[in-house]
């Protein structure tokens, strides 16, 4: 499979995460919260424990555990249990990535790495 397909389908599998909206609204509070590349504890990010988000979310704490797993299985996320707590950050890179998505090189099959 060549370079380009490769990223065609990574990138499909973020978009594919993304394209939930209680994903989106964990992902987009991450961003928020943190400055993207420093390390935030989910209940510091969301201000607020996993019940909590999923009563935000009209979502049980298991269906939030789920959702979190996605967004780290696409990459979007990185993830590590600190204890009792699930520290969550999201990676520059990551955001770099998306961003690129979105620009001309990109879309052409260009290479801008």
């Amino acid at each position: 499979m060549s370079n380009y397909s490769n990223k065609v389908k990574k990138h499909a599998e973020m978009f594919k995460a993304l394209g939930n909206p209680h994903r989106l609204e964990i992902f987009l509070q991450l961003t928020r919260c943190c400055t993207p590349g420093t390390v935030c504890n989910l209940d510091e990010a969301l201000s607020i424990n996993v019940g909590d988000i999923g009563k935000m979310l009209d979502i049980a704490p298991s269906t939030v555990s789920h959702h979190l797993k996605e967004l780290h299985r696409a990459n979007l996320i990185e993830m590590r249990r600190n204890g009792k707590n699930i520290e969550c950050w999201i990676e520059p890179k990551t955001l770099k990535v998306l961003s690129n998505f979105f620009s001309i090189n990109e879309l052409s099959g260009v290479n801008n790495e």
